[in-house]
């Protein structure tokens, strides 16, 4: 009875104490790895540092001063000399140290042992940047930060930046228009597309900027955000009559950015501008962004009339991704496939968008489609995404660069929310009021009366 009382007293905690920290460790990570993985891993680091350096090749021979200063102070044995480490600096999701390479190391030799080190600090992935020549940064995640995304707090927000997903290495994924004017997002049914356009389109509703949007889908995509676009187009017909007056207004961007150059000689060099964002902010347009959901509908035709006016949508496209950037112009093509297959111009157009984020596809041609032209390594990832993580994509850009995203979630009716309280920020662009969407006037629910009336009886 004895041994039995003192098993429960003592197994009982540590029972509990275990169930409770694998629990946590499943559904609250971020706790998980503040309280007990985070002080683990970094104990770890600062104990095995040097050797798993010295296993993973990234030491180099001392020099000779060295030597014989370690020679002339202790007879222990001289030891290859490893990185100078910098201050760990502990973060929500891991942990980031900087490292101070020794001379003829390159940041590619502590990249390419990146899962070694991951291994051997126990921690759940290991990404390499440069800071500066010479100096690199170690950013360790303890965890899957995509299996249930949770935005940082602090972004790099901006005008025409938009935190819109959440990278594998914890930084946020900001849609920077200044810097990618045009981007392609392919996903197939389900895969998350269409979240990700939200939140595009609520980030940009909060700024001082036109939101124009085509949908040949009837609008089911982009109609619930009617109270902040200045345009829509619900079919091809109507989308035939809108781009026409977007190349229209950017010609006349362009006639306003040529008059100001065309100014005195003696006008200073910082006045003279290229486009709209050197142009005085009272005579500055204001940006405005397309969306075009479900891109190939522009492209399929059943007649030759409607081959005459594909010819003609997609030379208005591929003229506003040529040259709408200077005149603050941007291009959001979403769609399930995107190739040579659609028509001629496709691909020209394709070629002019620079960022590529591409979805949960149905076949591997589809993912070369967006991403084998300028990151071929990443089509294999982007092929592995499994059904049952909406969201996830794989975002890449002419650079070559990619990585794994993941969008979080937001409902359609949180969406057109934002779109209804943010209405009074559309501007003015008298060009595009015959394309505005009608606003469905939500109906005003009458009060229940607390007592019925009862006719008056004599």
């Amino acid at each position: 009875m004895t041994d039995l009382t003192t098993l429960l007293e003592v197994g009982g905690p540590l029972a509990a104490l275990g169930g409770g920290t694998a629990f946590t460790r499943a559904k609250f990570p971020a706790v998980y790895w503040s309280a007990v993985g985070g002080p683990i891993s970094t104990a770890r680091l600062l104990s095995s540092y040097t050797s798993v350096m010295e296993a993973c090749g990234l030491t180099v021979a001392p020099s000779r001063l060295r030597v014989l200063a370690v020679k002339a102070t202790t007879r222990r044995e001289v030891r290859p000399v490893p990185p100078r480490r910098g201050i760990i600096r502990p973060t929500s999701t891991g942990l980031r140290i900087r490292l101070r390479l020794a001379p003829g190391q390159e940041p590619a030799d502590v990249a390419a042992s990146a899962e070694r080190l991951r291994h051997a600090w126990g921690v759940h992935a290991v990404y390499v940047t440069t800071v500066k020549p010479g100096v690199v940064e170690l950013r360790l995640v303890g965890y899957d930060v995509l299996r249930r995304v949770r935005m940082p707090r602090k972004t790099d927000a901006g005008f025409l930046k938009v935190p819109v997903a959440l990278r594998e290495d914890a930084t946020p994924f900001v849609r920077d228009y200044r810097t990618v004017p045009h981007q392609l997002t392919l996903g197939a049914t389900l895969s998350g597309k269409s979240m990700y356009l939200r939140h595009l389109i609520t980030g940009l509703a909060r700024q001082s900027v036109a939101l124009v949007g085509i949908d040949c889908k009837r609008g089911v995509e982009l109609a619930p955000f009617a109270a902040r676009l200045s345009a829509l187009a619900t079919d091809p017909d109507e989308a035939a009559e809108l781009l026409p007056v977007l190349v229209k207004e950017m010609e006349d961007r362009y006639d306003l950015i040529k008059a100001r150059q065309g100014i005195a000689p003696d006008t200073p060099d910082e006045e003279i501008t290229s486009d709209i964002w050197g142009l005085p902010e009272s005579e500055r347009p204001v940006p405005v962004v397309l969306f075009v959901d479900e891109v190939a509908e522009l492209f399929l035709t059943a007649t030759r009339k409607d081959e005459e006016r594909r010819d003609e949508m997609v030379t208005q496209l591929i003229r506003l991704a040529q040259l709408g950037r200077a005149a603050g112009i941007y291009l959001e093509v979403c769609g399930q496939r995107f190739g040579a297959e659609l028509g001629k111009g496709a691909t020209m157009l394709r070629a002019q968008l620079t960022g590529r984020v591409c979805h949960r596809v149905n076949d591997e041609a589809s993912a070369k489609m967006a991403l084998g032209d300028i990151a071929p390594e990443a089509v294999s990832a982007a092929c592995a995404i499994a059904p049952e993580l909406p969201g996830l994509a794989v975002a890449g850009d002419t650079s070559g660069g990619w990585s794994r995203i993941r969008t979080p979630y937001l409902s359609l009716g949180d969406a057109a929310e934002i779109c209804r309280e943010s209405a009074h920020l559309m501007p003015d662009l008298p060009a595009l009021k015959p394309f505005q969407p009608a606003i469905p006037v939500r109906p005003v629910a009458t009060p229940a009366l607390a007592l019925l009336p009862h006719p008056a009886t004599d």
